[in-house]
């Protein structure tokens, strides 16, 4: 059976985050959508996403295809419905569809004529941004139980202290020192060849992705993540970060989201409750407009390649675009649009040809190539928000 994720009905109010990925490459809790699915399923998957992003993620068809909606996330008990699927027949939540069984060839305006299979388990399911943190607790739990099921962590140095140590599993080549791990309100999760230097105090449910670094003095409230190749320092809670990016310094961030490639600069801070405690407005691109959450905390939404200087202050409920650079006193206001250059006096068109030297060389200290493919999704992404930028 060919397996394709799909970006499905709530992509657009899952950016900035899926500018530049589809719905299955967001990360919540260890894993991505994508990984947890090829995880239960051990089987791979391509996507079916928007066509600028289709040269960098490709769907692949063959003779009898499960399309799955990417917005749902799996477990054991939805696996064994989507295996069963038969041809026609189309797996429902209530009115939203989680999958679907089609050969090659065939296309679906509608499911009118499917047979219809109800799902009645439980299910998490990633609608909008701030799902990503608010749900990241329960998404952390299922990957660890997944990932570590029938499976021996590595000893637990001698210098750790720890609050419900068989909660905790450690990976091969992690490196651990004179921190303390309570994994009392959830599990801790500690990644092959990461590390967690001296004086981190970590409170549960946490992930700590491979090759990632919590530097010394770390302050981390669960639900977190922390992606893979990423540096955090400072304070954080119930926060994820996708990957690649780096907040080295002192500051706080909570009930947010970064993507990859972004730098937070020393001390900056982001607000995740408003003075009046009232209900937090989230910029939203479907609506061109401040969307209502339902929460009362809710922080910092950063896209791809974004990146603060030193003493950033962010508004609650900040919304930052993907490739901005910010800087200077004061709050930005709190929705700054993709490729935007400057801070509270006002900003001006962060042009592509700077946007990229800096990408490049951001990405070559990993080792990894700012591709063609890179740069053609950032310059989709750049026209398509032009009407966002004032200049």
């Amino acid at each position: 059976m060919n397996y394709i994720l799909f970006d499905g009905p709530y992509r657009n109010n899952l950016l900035p985050f899926t500018f530049t990925r589809p719905v299955a490459d967001l990360r919540i809790g260890i894993l991505t959508i994508r990984q947890k699915w090829e995880s239960y399923l051990e089987y791979t998957t391509t996507t079916i996403t928007e066509d600028y992003l289709a040269d960098k993620f490709p769907m692949v068809e063959m003779e009898e295809n499960i399309m799955i909606n990417a917005s749902f996330l799996p477990n054991v008990e939805v696996i064994a419905f989507v295996k069963n699927l038969s041809h026609n027949q189309a797996l429902f939540k209530g009115e939203d569809v989680i999958a679907f069984f089609i050969k090659e060839g065939e296309e679906v305006s509608d499911f009118s004529t499917f047979e219809a299979v109800e799902f009645d388990g439980d299910i998490l399911t990633i609608e909008h941004t701030w799902d990503i943190f608010s749900k990241n607790g329960d998404a952390i739990l299922e990957d660890f139980n997944l990932i570590t099921k029938d499976r021996k962590s590595e000893p637990i140095p001698a210098t750790i202290n720890t609050i419900n140590p068989e909660n905790i599993f450690i990976e091969e080549g992690a490196t651990l020192n004179f921190a303390t791990l309570n994994a009392s309100s959830g599990p801790i999760y500690i990644g092959r060849d990461s590390e967690v230097m001296e004086g981190s105090i970590v409170r549960g449910p946490f992930a700590l992705c491979h090759d990632a670094t919590l530097k010394m003095a770390s302050k981390i409230y669960g639900a977190t993540t922390v992606g893979p190749h990423s540096k955090v320092g400072g304070e954080v809670n119930n926060s994820v970060i996708f990957g690649y990016s780096n907040k080295g310094h002192d500051g706080f961030l909570g009930n947010s989201v970064l993507g990859e490639w972004c730098n937070l600069g020393a001390d900056t801070n982001n607000s995740n409750l408003k003075n009046n405690y009232a209900e937090v407005r989230l910029w939203d691109y479907e609506t061109e407009g401040f969307a209502k959450t339902g929460l009362q905390f809710c922080g910092l939404m950063m896209g791809d390649h974004s990146k603060c200087g030193i003493n950033t202050m962010f508004n609650t409920g900040t919304v930052v675009g993907v490739s901005a650079n910010i800087f200077g006193s004061g709050f930005p206001r709190n929705f700054v649009p993709s490729f935007s250059w400057g801070g509270s006096k006002g900003f001006v068109t962060y042009k592509t040809d700077k946007a990229f030297e800096v990408s490049e060389v951001v990405m070559h200290r990993r080792k990894i190539e700012f591709t063609e493919k890179d740069k053609a999704i950032l310059e989709h992404v750049f026209e398509e928000t032009k009407q966002y930028r004032r200049d």
